[in-house]
């Protein structure tokens, strides 16, 4: 399990330095589309025509690349789902509805369930390696039941974890969304009170301009972060799924099949 984890940890390191550098190649290509255009919508995507950050150093850049880094980690999550969901289709296990299984018939299953050198071990083939090893130390159906229920808890746990860094994401875009914001209502209020003619008509349209532009960043994130969320929920509910099938699928097919004499 160590040498799986590792092996993870690495793959995710390089799906957020490839999200990382999407992240850029997308902010230079919009930037480079309202490069020249008094747009409205460069100020919003991108706040490509404000004073308050010198361009490309922007919130709404640093909220691209949160966004990207997200969206990466979006992909190893269905990556990973589609995997495990496929897994009971490998059938590892007998499906009939007659054979019974006993100490001496796991020897074969136990091997057919072992990944190939450098391969990691999922759901289904870590719950059935685990109950394997316990029916064929105990010889107890009950103490292998309760051991599947266990395994079943820790994994949930396990997978509640690997979705640590996207709910991380997802509270840190708003909160660089609100802070965005507040800067920018700060330099629009020091605009105000540092004109030199406070009687200006075009003043309080300007401010009010400027107080715009400053909401665009909270907007901005919250769109972000409501896509994001969405992902997420339908990730992790595929991985749950994938994570029920597997207990169903070792509980129908070797637990139950179990004969203690």
């Amino acid at each position: 399990m160590g040498n799986d984890q590792t092996v993870e940890i690495n793959q995710r390191l390089i799906v957020v330095s490839i999200s990382l550098a999407l992240g850029v190649i997308f902010i230079a290509v919009i930037s480079n589309l309202f490069a020249h255009l008094d747009s409205q919508v460069g100020a919003f995507l991108l706040d490509r025509h404000t004073e308050n950050f010198p361009y490309p150093f922007t919130i709404q850049n640093v909220m691209w690349l949160m966004f990207s880094v997200g969206c990466g980690e979006l992909w190893v999550r269905f990556w990973q789902s589609n995997i495990e969901l496929e897994q009971a289709s490998r059938k590892y296990l007998p499906e009939d509805d007659e054979t019974v299984l006993r100490a001496q018939d796991l020897g074969p299953l136990y091997k057919n369930v072992l990944p190939a050198e450098g391969e990691p071990m999922f759901f289904l083939q870590r719950l059935i390696k685990r109950c394997i090893l316990q029916f064929q130390a105990s010889r107890s159906v009950d103490q292998t039941n309760s051991l599947l229920n266990s395994s079943l808890e820790l994994f949930q746990h396990e997978l509640e974890l690997k979705y640590n860094m996207l709910r991380y994401l997802v509270w840190l875009i708003p909160t660089l969304g609100f802070i965005g914001t507040v800067v920018g209502i700060v330099f629009a209020l020091d605009y105000a009170a540092n004109v030199n003619n406070p009687q200006d008509p075009t003043l309080l349209a300007e401010v009010i301009g400027r107080l715009g532009v400053a909401f665009y960043t909270t907007l901005l994130a919250l769109i972000q972060s409501a896509l994001l969320v969405f992902g997420l929920h339908i990730a992790q509910g595929r991985e749950e799924m994938s994570l029920n099938q597997s207990g169903q699928y070792c509980l129908d097919n070797l637990v139950n099949r179990l004969y203690e004499k």
